[in-house]
């Protein structure tokens, strides 16, 4: 038997990352960044990448909810948040009247990830099925024959905007409820059969990370059909690229410090070849770098 495997080779030059250790003061003051929570594994990354290479940088990395990290800006908390989307168009009117300019880069595209417990056979749902859980019309597991309990990370998140935005409600039903984190929906869709859990996939694609890995054990990814007799597919990265995989969005990085700023030197780092890389081993899909699929075969 052959089996096909879609993979994405990404084309730039190969991302070498020397720990520093370097012991020089760094005397810049902290600089505050907001990003969604969603994010936290590749932002973790990036920022310590970027950091060993720029001793004088020191960022503090705040991982809120998308409207929190919204707010801040807006606020003058910060002048860097990561979220799933570029401003609107009324919202940059609002921020030019407010003279402020800010500029907003897309620096990846993503996934929301649908996660359930491995004890529940129903391992497969199409997009309306989601919808229907989402909007509390389907409140019981064909194979547990139990209630549906459905977690998210928190209801200003942008996994939970994206969900209800999908589903076309503005609030939900009592079986639908939020944790504080991506990580607590892990553990809680891990001690209980009957919840499905919706988090970004970020929190268990890199396989290369040991952290990444411990957070999918005990987990059944849900591979998701755009329609009823359609093929499933679950949140590869491949699939992230094709949009076969129906749950993806964008990861925007909006900046309204100074050009010369350490915060436009960071947003620069993640649209330049290392920072794309750091995204590309993350197994989400670069905003910038060409991209072209590769069918491997093997036989068994």
């Amino acid at each position: 038997m052959r089996k096909s495997n879609l993979i994405v080779a990404l084309c730039a030059p190969l991302l070498f990352i020397a720990c520093n250790n370097s012991s020089e003061k760094k005397e810049n003051k902290i600089i505050p960044m907001y990003l969604e929570e969603s994010f936290k594994p590749l932002f973790e990354t990036s920022i310590y990448t970027f950091e060993g290479q720029n001793p004088l940088a020191d960022f503090d990395a705040n991982y809120v909810t998308e409207l929190e990290a919204i707010e801040a800006l807006i606020e003058n908390k910060t002048s860097t948040i990561g979220i799933t989307r570029d401003f609107t168009e009324d919202e940059k009117a609002r921020l030019r009247l407010s003279k402020i300019e800010v500029r907003s880069d897309q620096i990846a595209k993503d996934a929301v990830a649908i996660i359930i417990n491995p004890q529940n056979p129903d391992s497969t749902l199409t997009v309306d099925q989601i919808k229907r859980i989402i909007s509390g019309q389907d409140t019981l597991w064909n194979g547990l024959k139990t209630g549906i309990n459905v977690v998210f990370d928190n209801i200003n998140s942008a996994n939970f905007n994206y969900m209800t935005k999908l589903a076309g409600v503005k609030s939900v039903t009592k079986n639908v409820f939020a944790v504080k984190s991506n990580e607590e929906v892990i553990d809680y869709v891990k001690n209980n059969k009957s919840a499905i859990g919706i988090i970004g996939v970020n929190w268990i694609s890199d396989e290369d990370d040991p952290e990444t890995l411990s957070f999918r054990d005990g987990l059944t990814v849900v591979a998701v059909a755009e329609d009823a007799g359609k093929e499933y597919f679950k949140p590869y990265q491949a699939y992230i690229y094709t949009k076969e995989y129906p749950l993806t969005r964008e990861l925007w990085l909006l900046n309204k410090a100074g050009r010369t700023s350490k915060n436009t030197a960071f947003v620069l780092f993640m649209l330049g070849d290392k920072g794309q890389l750091i995204i590309q081993k993350s197994s989400l899909i670069p905003a910038n770098m060409v991209a072209r699929m590769i069918q491997m075969k093997t036989e068994e």
